[in-house]
């Protein structure tokens, strides 16, 4: 009997039994649409966060105060503003392109009543330029405001719908924070949230002005700052860049040899950071998908059997009649398998579907994430429906070509 009458044979012993094999393909597709499901989430959310970290630019360096990797650094020093002047020195420190250390602090915004809880940054106009900053409106904060510490104030789209439930034609308007006034220069271009936390939800003011008026002194002084962006000149000259600054922090800190009170972060730990941690979930949710898939393997034996059973008489009588216990094994496993496989595809479609679904409501919700369903996890997916299928219909198909053609026969 060669392969295409054993598939029209299996077909036609399928079709005869329709409800039992619907829910048996049922079990199959649910695990399949799960796993392609799944993995998608996971790898949409991997896309989406490393999207957001490489949009912060992939020659971007942060430095802050503590030494992560090194607890026996007790009281670490701060990191100042003289620190950020220092990382300027061109001689010193050839490969920054640009410095922007940042002030971060909490603050109450409000406008004729209107309220907004939100966070409040002090930079330095390079702070524009090193974290690749775009204005729906106006302009960003001068050199002449830093130098006059002046109250003015650069918002978020999430503070202009609170306090004015417009975006646009805000430039000049006065709002009060934690009390003060400040005259809006600017409105920022929406980006959504992200690892970095929401830059929606921002007021930017200078740093001078923060320090004096807004923010309270940290410890370590007046002059200390919570970061310091570091833009190198090129990718390739971030571990250079890295090199100069640890060098210069080292010598205005006074530190010992491996005892650094200062972090410097590269977008290559981070994304290090990100792919792990996304890719730990991916695994995590495609390990959950697969149990929907062993599920259903389960119940193609289940049901298998009960077919064996069923078809006892009929498996005798091909014996008798000169079936191999080949042929009956081959018969048992192609009919299994096509239970996978018709499955598998419909599973696909469904967890293709549901993937689209998924990405609608996202974007539906503001949400900047779009599953990814991608070859490899259709491919996984296939592969893995197919094996269940085999697996689980290999013992009901060694049952029925095990039979005694005599016992077949005489069993009612």
């Amino acid at each position: 009997m060669n392969l295409t009458q054993l598939i029209f044979e299996s077909l036609e012993s399928l079709n005869s039994n329709k409800m039992r094999s619907g829910l048996t393909v049922l079990g199959i597709v649910i695990g399949v649409a799960a796993v392609i499901a799944m993995l998608a989430v996971g790898n949409g959310a991997q896309a989406s966060i490393l999207g957001s970290i490489n949009g912060v630019g992939t020659n971007l360096l942060f430095v802050f105060s503590g030494a992560q990797n090194n607890p026996a650094v007790k009281n670490p020093r701060p990191v100042t503003m003289g620190d950020a002047s220092a990382m300027m020195d061109p001689y010193q420190a050839p490969d920054v392109k640009a410095v922007a250390p940042v002030l971060q602090g909490n603050g109450i915004a409000d406008f004729n009543g209107n309220t907004k809880t939100t966070t409040i940054l002090g930079v330095t106009p390079d702070y524009y330029s090193v974290r690749n900053i775009s204005l729906l409106e106006g302009q960003f904060i001068s050199q002449s405001d830093q130098l006059g510490r002046a109250s003015v104030a650069v918002i978020g789209v999430d503070v202009a719908d609170a306090l004015f439930g417009r975006r646009d034609g805000l430039v000049g308007e006065t709002i009060r924070i934690s009390g003060q006034p400040f005259r809006i220069i600017g409105v920022l271009t929406p980006t959504g949230g992200s690892s970095f936390g929401s830059a929606d939800n921002q007021i930017i003011v200078p740093i001078t002005t923060a320090q004096a008026r807004l923010i309270p002194p940290r410890r370590g002084g007046p002059d200390a700052v919570d970061v310091i962006y570091v833009q190198a000149t090129d990718f390739s000259t971030v571990t250079a860049a890295t090199n100069e600054i640890s060098q210069i922090l080292r010598t205005r800190h006074h530190t010992a040899v491996g005892m650094d009170d200062f972090t410097v972060f590269t977008q290559q730990s981070i994304l290090s950071t990100a792919q792990s941690v996304t890719g730990i979930l991916t695994i995590f949710l495609g390990g959950i998908a697969a149990i929907s898939l062993l599920v259903g393997g389960i119940g193609i034996m289940n049901i298998m059997l009960v077919s064996v059973t069923e078809r006892t008489r009929e498996i005798g009588l091909r014996k008798a009649l000169g079936a191999r216990k080949r042929d009956i094994l081959i018969q048992f496993l192609v009919e299994s398998s096509l239970l996978s496989l018709i499955g598998g595809i419909i599973g696909i479609l469904f967890g293709w579907l549901i993937a689209v679904v998924v990405g609608k409501i996202a974007v539906a919700t503001g949400n900047n994430f779009t599953p990814v369903v991608g070859a490899d996890a259709i491919l996984l997916a296939t592969v893995f429906s197919a094996a269940v299928g085999l697996f689980f219909g290999i013992y009901p198909a060694n049952r029925a070509a095990s039979l005694q053609p005599v016992e077949a026969l005489r069993y009612e």
